[in-house]
């Protein structure tokens, strides 16, 4: 019983990328100076927690 626990909490994490990760990834080939933009250098991130920024940052008014 705990170690299916275990499995299914290990399901649920998602995958991290360093931000250089990301911008040589090809789904983010098209807005890779977008990318380039919103993440940090030395921060890990989901791939869903950088299409949130880029989609924040599209959004954003126009001072």
């Amino acid at each position: 019983m705990a170690e299916e626990v275990k499995k299914t909490a290990a399901k649920k994490e998602k995958p991290v990328y360093t931000k250089e990760q990301i911008l040589a990834s090809e789904r983010f080939r098209k807005r890779r100076d977008l990318a380039e933009a919103v993440l940090e250098n030395d921060k890990k991130y989901t791939l869903e927690e950088v299409d949130k920024r880029i989609e924040r940052y599209l959004k954003g008014k126009v001072k």
